[in-house]
């Protein structure tokens, strides 16, 4: 008789925790307003506000080209050089489309989607996402204004492999039922 209480607390508990959590939250940031000056509070704003204009900018754009390229560039052709049977033919393919854009990580992702989506193979969608990140010309510009070409060549050397070492072994943790609808039909995927 008694554990029954406890568990229809536990239950509560476990239903409201982030309610729970946000009122703490919200608690502490009350507590502390009269005894701060708020200067942190509108930096924060400043910058939400302007992370919104730079998305409201960039993100639009973005989608519109995503949109065109899933109507222009056909499955087949992605299925064949980046598919899952592409191997290592698609690695330079996924680098040079992602160091000859532009734009922030978040801009990366509509694209791997579109990929995805096509028939890439998830471990060139994760190459491709790599490289975006960390291989980009205009970064790479800085970086060698900054720090020197020896530097940016030897971290662009080294950070291939990894990318690729890393897309593989995260492609083999995925299920195997994951993939966009319509590769069924290709089988299993080749290794690299």
């Amino acid at each position: 008789m008694n554990g029954r209480p406890v568990r229809k607390m536990r239950k509560a508990v476990g239903k409201y925790w982030p309610w729970f959590l946000f009122a703490c939250v919200a608690a502490l940031w009350a507590y502390s307003l009269p005894q701060s000056d708020f200067d942190f509070g509108r930096k924060a704003g400043k910058n939400l506000a302007s992370f919104l204009v730079e998305m409201a900018s960039v993100l639009p754009p973005m989608f519109l080209l995503v949109g065109l390229f899933e109507i222009w560039v056909p499955r087949k052709v992605i299925e064949r050089y980046a598919g899952l049977r592409s191997g290592m033919r698609a690695v330079p393919w996924m680098i040079l489309l992602a160091t000859v854009q532009a734009g922030t990580l978040y801009v990366a992702f509509p694209v791997a989607i579109g990929l995805w989506r096509k028939g890439c193979a998830p471990r060139n969608v994760f190459i491709y996402l790599g490289a975006f990140s960390a291989m980009k010309i205009p970064m790479l510009t800085f970086e060698v204004a900054f720090l020197g070409w020896r530097f940016s060549l030897a971290r662009t050397l080294i950070s291939i492999p990894v990318f690729i070492v890393l897309a593989v072994v995260m492609e083999r943790l995925l299920p195997a039922d994951f993939r966009p609808a319509g590769l069924e039909e290709q089988g299993e995927g080749a290794d690299v």
